[in-house]
């Protein structure tokens, strides 16, 4: 009965504990990141993204390179038609089709049928003037969105931001075009709101008050149950419920890798570009159970989303399942200026004429991407009724059963796990929401409490039809961040339990 749950199931081991295979044989997790290459004419074709098992023989899914040259049934050229770099042909795994693989080399050559990668290729059959009407329509759709934006910005005085328009190139100009359809206006006027009026902050210190006086259901585990188990059979039954949740697809998991809130985790450049799969990043993923089940949520700055792809897709997505996993960039808002004496508005600050200095808005931001790209919605779809949302931490990895099977059983709509020892809420945070508390944030959104951070910027201001580069060593704008735990300011107390786990 034991190894029938193991049947489908993904085991990770270290590469010194993997069984030796027969000549021919292949661990899939090996094929994946190869060079495809024709072996009639030793041309480049793509790269093994995935490895399918169908049944009756495995598939290769290949990423087609740039280069690789697609013939229509005439013969004819395509490549002029369709972005190849963006197409995924599958090959099925025998050696008819794939003779030679070459471990050392990490490529393989194919002999593939006739019509085999032009079969599931997607050709733009449009003429070039329905191609041209395309892009005039989406030309126009963007036009509308920016005067949209700027009638938005216009409104919040901040009418300075479009001087980069009467200086610089077309390049430029689209650079800061871009900029101003990407400012979050309705975050951003619900940031500086809140700036006015008093809320309170919620931080470990507050819940722990919170708890002795009584005001919130909690219940006080040790560090060492925590880590390594116990005999309490109240916290048994509440593990083994969230575990039976997790099985049945009924919790998704948030991971924030943003550098704002957590240096020094698995968000570090260094660990992520590297091709080797990082053991603190494999550990991370091997703790969370049933993979296949939990759909993941990774938010992550821009410049990090590509190589977090780029990991899962070369891990085999560490058994998770590929079509319920979202790469989100983190919410950013514009760094705004100090305020002088007398004003009562403030100023977004320019990287240059044409850039808007910005900043990671922090764990709160989540709320507004769930709004943004819909994953609420489509969460519920799927059956989730909670969602963990957590950072990157050797002591927090996401799926914590215990925390889930507690908020189930009160019936509460917020779950949090604490450690007195910890002083930063946020760089460790493990929190549970019920999806329909979610929801009702994402709709009301103005109820998330924003802090301004004093910190040391260079930023640009045209003076006298110059521009200037104003410098300073000490705080001379405010970053606007809003914590995850300030969604407990639209929770009622008697609605939020905690695990406190003590020495």
């Amino acid at each position: 009965m034991q190894a029938k749950k193991l049947i489908g199931a993904t085991l990770l081991v270290v590469d010194e504990d993997r069984p030796e295979l027969e000549e021919g044989e292949f661990y899939t997790h090996d094929l994946i990141g190869m060079k495809v290459f024709m072996k009639e004419n030793g041309k480049l074709v793509g790269t093994v993204m995935n490895v399918f098992n169908s049944g009756a023989n495995d598939l290769l899914q290949i990423v087609l390179d740039s280069s690789f040259d697609m013939l229509d049934k005439s013969g004819k050229s395509r490549s002029a038609e369709i972005d190849a770099s963006d197409q995924l042909v599958l090959v099925p795994f025998v050696e008819a089709i794939v003779p030679d693989v070459d471990m050392k080399r990490r490529q393989m050559h194919i002999t593939p049928p006739k019509g085999l990668l032009e079969l599931n290729l997607r050709f733009d059959d449009r003429s070039k003037k329905e191609r041209r009407q395309l892009e005039w329509k989406e030309k126009k759709k963007f036009q509308k969105r920016l005067i949209a934006a700027k009638k938005k910005l216009i409104e919040m005085e901040q009418k300075h931001i479009f001087h980069g328009f009467q200086y610089g190139e077309k390049d430029q100009w689209s650079l800061l075009s871009d900029q101003i359809v990407g400012v979050n206006s309705k975050l951003l006027q619900e940031a500086l709101q809140s700036l006015e009026r008093p809320a309170k902050r919620w931080k470990v210190a507050e819940l722990v008050g919170a708890i002795e006086a009584k005001l919130i259901n909690s219940i006080q585990i040790s560090e060492e149950y925590f880590l390594n188990g116990g005999k309490n059979k109240l916290f048994r039954d509440m593990q083994e419920k969230g575990l039976e949740l997790m099985s049945k697809g009924k919790m998704a998991i948030v991971f924030l890798l943003n550098d704002k809130e957590h240096q020094g985790s698995i968000s570090d450049s260094n660990k992520v570009e590297n091709e080797a799969i990082d053991t603190s990043v494999l550990h991370m993923f091997q703790k969370v159970k049933d993979h296949v089940s939990v759909p993941l949520i990774l938010v992550s700055s821009a410049q990090q989303i590509q190589s977090f792809r780029n990991l899962f897709t070369s891990n085999n997505y560490f058994a998770f399942d590929s079509e319920k996993v979202w790469f989100l960039e983190e919410e950013k808002l514009p760094v705004i200026s100090s305020l002088p004496k007398g004003q009562n508005k403030y100023k977004i600050l320019m990287k240059s004429p044409w850039e808007i200095l910005q900043s990671p808005v922090g764990s709160g931001g989540l709320i507004s991407l769930f709004s943004n790209h819909s994953i609420a919605d489509n969460l519920i779809d799927m059956g989730v009724e909670y969602i963990e949302v957590c950072c990157t931490s050797e002591k927090m990895a996401g799926g914590n059963s215990l925390l889930l099977g507690l908020i189930n059983s009160r019936e509460a709509k917020i779950g949090i796990q604490i450690s007195p020892k910890i002083t930063d809420s946020e760089e460790n945070f493990d929190l549970i929401f019920s999806m329909d508390f979610v929801k009702k944030l994402t709709k009301q959104s103005n109820k998330l409490q924003f802090d301004a951070i004093p910190k040391a910027h260079s930023f640009v201001e045209k003076v006298d039809k110059e521009w200037v580069t104003l410098t300073s060593s000490t705080p001379n704008s405010y970053e606007l961040s809003c914590s995850i735990y300030s969604s407990l300011n639209a929770c009622s107390l008697d609605k939020v339990c905690i695990v406190e786990v003590r020495e």
